[in-house]
């Protein structure tokens, strides 16, 4: 099994950055691929960004291209999201998971990803 925690969220100002981080245990190997995934009140899960296993492929949702990049430590076993530019409309819980190969037709949907963190809010005001 495979046992996914969250980190670095916290309440920013507009503009800011974070970086969020996604620590794995319990697996010794993966081959599949690491995603980020974000949930505002009152709406439903939407798609941020993808890794494959190997770090050759990212995927990112259209909201978030050229302000968020996504990275991964195999050695740490960590996946990492590193957000610039904040705007309020980035307020969400921000969730990680594990899946299996990304594919171009199935990397933003939920249903692609077996293991899911607890999530990290992260707050961005005006």
């Amino acid at each position: 099994q495979v046992q996914l925690v969250e980190s670095g969220g916290g309440l920013v100002q507009a503009g800011a950055s974070l970086r969020l981080s996604c620590a794995a245990s319990g697996r010794t190997f993966y081959s599949g691929g690491m995603g980020w995934f974000r949930q505002a009140p009152g709406t439903g899960r939407e798609f941020v960004a993808a890794i494959s296993w190997s770090g050759d492929i990212t995927y990112y949702g259209d909201s978030v291209k050229g302000r968020f990049t996504i990275s991964g430590d195999n050695a740490k076993n960590t996946v990492y999201l590193q957000m610039n530019s904040l705007t309020p409309e980035d307020t969400a819980v921000y969730y990680c998971a594990v899946g299996g190969q990304l594919r171009a037709n199935t990397y933003y949907l939920r249903s692609n990803y077996n293991y899911w963190g607890q999530g990290t809010q992260v707050t961005v005001s005006s």
